[in-house]
């Protein structure tokens, strides 16, 4: 009260003199409301891909369970055990998800190194600087989505508690003890009685996935440039892949090919679309390959 008058201020303004003269500290911003999200409401629309490390057959070391799963539904459309999850393992649950249902529209995956290139640790992907599946995602049309927080993989690390507790049980009673068993298992018996027991139908009718057409193993698959030297062959990860005749040219030299580094090993080079050789794992030519055949 002054003169006989008095002031009345709100409460907000009170508060904020108070704060810049140091008086009163400010409440930390509280962070943005969060709802859970929806479900795309066809399948095909999101698919997840993700892996767990763990012991999943009887006997043996830890091995990665790699799952692509719809987030539609939440059917498993593939699930392949490997030694160690990599670039290798994301084309096989790629091929087999695109080659049961056919193309879909985006992919939601963790930023992992075979997944996308992350200029520094904590910061934005970069979108620009593909992976090999990132190129090969993007060569299918498929958009490719990186989560930034654990919260985006809920559900991915909900199954893998369900899986984690049933999958070693059901192994041992089959008495599976190699990887090649436990996949045959996994596609041929569990994935079907888990989609029946555990997916869940989509919120409209239809489906978002498109049949595939083509040379879908040329797509998934490493893809790398190389310049084939004076003695016609190219060398990729330690192998000298001798070119052989082809029937309108009689070498490559100094030409650039593009060898194709298959998930199960083998390998293949081409020029442009034609397919020049198909070649072992080691190297070693398969046979030589009619100029008819091309890749997609």
């Amino acid at each position: 009260m002054a003169d006989g008058k008095l002031f009345v201020r709100s409460y907000t303004w009170t508060k904020s003199v108070l704060q810049q003269r140091g008086l009163v500290t400010k409440a930390a911003k509280r962070s943005a409301h969060r709802k859970k999200r929806a479900r795309r409401p066809l399948p095909g629309m999101l698919v997840f891909q993700d892996g767990s490390k763990h012991a999943w057959l009887p006997q043996g070391p830890a091995l990665d369970l790699i799952v692509t799963m719809d987030d539609a539904t939440s059917a498993i459309l593939s699930a392949v055990l490997v030694e160690e999850e990599g670039t290798a393992s994301s084309f096989i649950g790629l091929k087999e998800t695109i080659a049961g249902q056919g193309l879909f529209c985006a992919l939601y995956t963790d930023r992992g190194s075979h997944y996308f290139y992350t200029p520094k640790a904590g910061e934005p992907v970069d979108k620009t600087r593909l992976t090999q599946v990132g190129r090969a995602l993007k060569q299918l049309g498929i958009e490719h989505i990186p989560s930034y927080c654990p919260e985006g993989r809920g559900r991915m690390e909900r199954l893998f508690g369900t899986l984690q507790s049933r999958l070693p049980p059901l192994m041992r009673q089959e008495g599976l003890a190699s990887i090649a068993a436990a996949n045959h298992w996994l596609a041929t018996v569990y994935i079907p009685h888990h989609n029946a027991r555990f997916a869940l139908a989509a919120a409209e009718a239809g489906t978002a996935f498109v049949p595939f057409v083509g040379a879908l193993d040329d797509i998934l698959c490493v893809q790398d440039e190389r310049v084939v030297g004076h003695d016609n062959t190219v060398r990729y990860a330690g192998c000298v892949l001798q070119i052989p005749e082809q029937r309108h040219r009689r070498h490559f030299v100094k030409v650039t090919v593009r060898v194709h580094a298959y998930p199960d090993g083998r390998l293949a080079v081409f020029h442009g679309p034609r397919r020049l050789a198909d070649y072992e794992p080691e190297g070693a030519l398969i046979d030589q390959i009619s100029p008819a055949r091309t890749a997609a």
